[in-house]
């Protein structure tokens, strides 16, 4: 996501920005580029918020642009991102669709606490729950998760009459590509300062 200061009105200051810093989980990196000139950019990489401004910029502006970039991330996600009792209708009618609704769910539910993977199911109590990772991922990698775990609703293994469940999903493939690349990208080492954008 990215804007232009020049034709972007001022945001409220975010106090709690750590600019330059490595490590860490949660909160907001601020990369600061001379190859940037103009544009601010925000993307998130796991549960951290990365915003890219010009080197040039002073440190007030740098907090507005923080701040304005926090608003425009959650705005953009909050409209893509579904509650737990809309996932629980995704659910039904993915199982509906896919499944010839046999995969009935008591609960379906956002956690906080998978950091290792996408979802989980525990089919004697009927429970599905997806990581909080997933949020703003593409409707459709958000989907293949949710179907995948009502699968196991059915067929607790990944065997073959596991796989056989999600053929009919035709974006199967792309969703555990999309997935795989995340994954992937989290073992990148992390550009410095200097490499710019």
């Amino acid at each position: 996501m990215s804007a232009d200061p020049a034709h972007h009105p001022a945001a409220r200051p975010t106090p709690d920005v750590t600019t330059g810093a490595k490590g860490g989980t949660g909160g907001v990196e601020v990369r600061r580029s001379a190859r940037r000139r103009r544009t601010v950019s925000a993307y998130r990489e796991g549960d951290r918020t990365i915003v890219l401004i010009p080197a040039r910029m002073s440190a007030a502006e740098e907090q507005r642009w923080v701040g304005v970039m926090l608003d425009k991330l959650a705005a953009q996600e909050s409209r893509r991102t579904p509650g737990d009792s809309e996932l629980a209708e995704r659910a039904a009618q993915l199982s509906q669709q896919y499944l010839r609704g046999r995969a009935v769910p008591d609960t379906v539910r956002w956690v906080t606490n998978q950091n290792s993977r996408w979802g989980s199911c525990t089919p004697a109590e009927g429970s599905i729950r997806l990581s909080h990772r997933l949020r703003g991922m593409p409707e459709y990698v958000i989907d293949y998760v949710l179907l995948h775990e009502l699968a196991h609703l059915l067929v607790p293994g990944h065997g073959p009459s596991f796989w056989k469940l999600l053929e009919g999903y035709p974006r199967t493939e792309r969703a555990r590509g999309f997935l795989e690349g995340v994954v992937a990208a989290g073992r990148l080492p992390r550009p410095s300062e200097a490499d710019g954008e």
